[in-house]
């Protein structure tokens, strides 16, 4: 299948770095990746149930008759052959309309109003609105281009957290990276996460493509964010319940972005993961 990743081109260094990250991702696990270069600063994204409007800071607009060529150059440099998204329809003369129909869409790092401070772009609260309407992944990458060769999937029980296992899963079939499993326990047995993984039907291929599964207290969160490894891609649900209950909503997900260098990868309530 012809997985295809959404990415919004900003023309500066930062920019730079978060393209070459879509593109590595997509060179990892075989999926083509597409640049949407704006010629606005906001965008609307028409999910099934919400329209999203995307601000976007003026870095985006940033020397635009460079763009398209520094974006060629990026793909050619991956080896990857340049493919470029045009927007169809506007439901104003500088609001145009951004299909949602991708696989995944690659954001920037900024996940609220605080952290966009640092000069990497804002889109700011969006992004959990994003990521709570949409029906594919969304790539956070890394502040500067990390290439990654492992796959850290964060499971805490929750059905949001089984889509971010099975994606885990196919990324790890895709990649042929290994992947590792980590659990805060929340004072359930080990055997309770092994028994829920039966039930999900996923126990075989979870035994065959997982390195290892890592269990902690509930009190060791930080512990854990330490023991990943900094070259792995990290995947995880929002909007559920156990390690990540109202991750996006609260302080979990501040949390994990300004704690890690990790690129992540997010699956949301209306993300349906099969494998």
């Amino acid at each position: 299948m012809n997985y295809k990743l959404l990415h919004i081109f900003r023309n500066t260094p930062f920019g730079r770095e978060t393209f070459l990250q879509s593109l590595y991702f997509c060179k990892t696990i075989n999926a083509f990746p597409v640049a949407y270069i704006p010629k606005s600063d906001k965008f609307l994204m028409y999910f099934p149930n919400d329209a999203v409007q995307v601000d976007l800071d003026h870095s985006y607009l940033t020397s635009p008759k460079s763009a398209k060529k520094h974006a060629e150059d990026l793909f050619n440099e991956m080896g990857i052959k340049p493919m470029f998204y045009k927007p169809k329809n506007f439901t104003a003369s500088t609001l145009p309309d951004v299909s949602t129909n991708f696989d995944y869409l690659c954001c920037p790092r900024s996940v609220s109003d605080s952290s966009s401070k640092i000069g990497l772009g804002y889109i700011g609260s969006k992004v959990r609105r994003i990521i709570k309407h949409a029906t594919f992944p969304v790539l956070i990458s890394s502040p500067v281009f990390k290439p990654w060769t492992s796959i850290s999937v964060f499971f805490g029980g929750s059905i949001n957290a089984v889509n971010a296992l099975k994606l885990g899963l196919k990324t790890a079939m895709s990649s042929g990276f290994p992947l590792d499993i980590y659990t805060l326990k929340e004072k359930r047995s080990e055997d309770y996460y092994e028994e829920l993984i039966n039930k999900e039907g996923i126990a075989e291929p979870v035994s065959q493509l997982s390195r290892q599964w890592h269990f902690y207290k509930k009190s060791d969160f930080d512990t854990m964010l330490y023991d990943v490894p900094h070259n792995s891609l990290i995947i995880l649900g929002a909007y559920g319940h156990g390690i990540i209950k109202d991750i996006l909503l609260g302080s979990k997900m501040e949390q994990i972005q300004s704690t890690v260098t990790n690129n992540l990868l997010i699956t949301g309530p209306n993300c349906s993961v099969s494998l």
